[in-house]
């Protein structure tokens, strides 16, 4: 009887590793069989094994041509991959993704993250109970003793209507918790906490005008009244006296424009923000409101916003927009007494993004990053930046050296063997 020449593959062969992983796959998703069918696989086993030495033999024996071709394409795509892709090649990739990711750090840090006040006043998310939380950065919960170390011997002026009244009330209970809201309205209100020679006013202005212009002017032209921070915002006020007509907009806008070149002049010495409208619930609103509809409090706040941003320097706009407290009266309006002003836990949030963008620069809270200047460079990170360059350019050395060596005995054996060299097996020839 003639015996059957059994070629066996070699190992680490593309059928051999083909049958490795058809035999990983099936180990681990052979589903349960009969008893009789386990037995009778497990006598024909050994059969098998003595017929087929090898796993890529057994594997051409017992499957059909689909499932070899399957493995057989799963294994040289591996081999494809691993060509391509070492160590050395991971190595450098890694390299690579450091030095761009510290890059963008720095740049990031530099130009947007110095000072994070727009973050603070702009952004975030309001987690209920009054608590604002920043995005990029931590905001402070001031108490009375810290309010009043910060604005010493300082004047802090709210200009405009009731919501800015408001704000004032909530701003000035940080300083003194006592403090009750019997002011009258329509009227100038003041506050003094002789302890600290701080002074904090209302001033009753309506709407955007002459009569505000005017105390704009007296401030830039006397500086020994003029204000240390100043709060503004209007716009309530001219959409219900006009009927919210395009006409009232357009006189809004004009208005603007005139007082902006005095706001930034005030910008230069004190802090100046100007107070975006919060929305209004409709379904509230008294008949002699209805028409300040959220889309007249859009127009009349997107008027304000590109008016106050064509005052920018150096790419920052001197006046500061605070919008934080309109993210989070969109969460809370619907508590609306009257569908115009906010609940006092709302009001709130406003009056603290306000004192930690004045405070937190002064005070420099643990707790409170937001507008706090960024510390200067110390040695030990000044060190690190060095060991860690230093560790960069040594990478790059070496691998230069190391690649430039290997290419040298490359070129030097393949000139004493007279021959080129011959692609792998497997691999096509370019």
């Amino acid at each position: 009887m003639e015996e059957t020449e059994i070629l066996i593959p070699a190992s680490g062969s593309p059928v051999t590793e083909a049958a490795t992983a058809l035999g990983a796959a099936s180990a681990g998703g052979e589903p349960s069989m009969h008893p009789a069918e386990a037995e009778r696989r497990s006598v024909s086993a050994p059969a098998l094994s003595l017929l087929y030495p090898s796993a890529a033999a057994r594997l051409s024996a017992c499957c059909h041509g689909g499932a070899k071709m399957a493995v057989l394409a799963y294994s040289l795509g591996k081999r494809e991959i691993n060509q391509y892709f070492s160590v050395k090649n991971a190595k450098l990739v890694s390299l690579v993704a450091v030095i761009l990711l510290t890059v963008f750090h720095t740049v990031s840090r530099y130009y947007g993250g110095g000072d994070t006040c727009d973050w603070l006043l702009s952004s975030g998310r309001f987690l209920g109970e009054g608590v604002w939380q920043p995005n990029g950065c931590m905001m402070h919960r001031y108490k009375s003793v810290e309010a009043k170390n910060c604005l010493v011997q300082k004047r802090v002026a709210f200009v405009g209507d009731s919501r800015i009244r408001q704000l004032f009330y909530s701003y000035i209970k940080i300083i003194n918790p006592d403090v009750r809201e019997d002011g009258n309205k329509h009227e100038n209100i003041p506050f003094e906490d002789r302890s600290s020679s701080l002074n904090v006013d209302f001033l009753w202005y309506a709407e955007v005008n002459d009569s505000m212009k005017e105390r704009l002017v007296a401030w830039t032209e006397d500086t020994t009244v003029k204000p240390d921070v100043i709060i503004l915002g209007a716009a309530t006020w001219s959409i219900k006296l006009h009927g919210g007509s395009a006409e009232s907009l357009l006189q809004y806008k004009s208005n603007l424009t005139a007082i902006v070149r005095f706001l930034e002049k005030l910008a230069e010495d004190s802090d100046v923000y100007w107070v975006l409208q919060d929305p209004v619930n409709e379904d509230m609103l008294s008949d002699n409101r209805k028409m300040i509809t959220n889309q007249q409090i859009d127009l009349y706040n997107d008027a304000a916003v590109s008016t106050l941003n064509g005052s920018k320097r150096n790419g920052r706009a001197q006046v500061k927009i605070l919008g934080a407290s309109r993210h989070a009266a969109a969460e809370t309006i619907g508590e609306s007494v009257d569908g115009l002003h906010l609940p006092e836990s709302t009001r709130n949030v406003g009056a603290m993004v306000l004192m930690n963008s004045v405070c937190n620069k002064v005070l420099k809270p643990i707790d409170g990053s937001c507008c706090s200047p960024l510390p200067p460079t110390n040695v030990l990170q000044k060190l690190t930046a060095l060991v860690f360059l230093a560790a960069m350019v040594a990478f790059a050395a070496l691998y230069v050296l190391g690649y430039n060596r290997h290419r040298k005995s490359k070129l030097a054996s393949d000139v004493e063997s007279g021959e080129e060299k011959k692609p792998r097996p497997g691999r096509r020839a370019a």
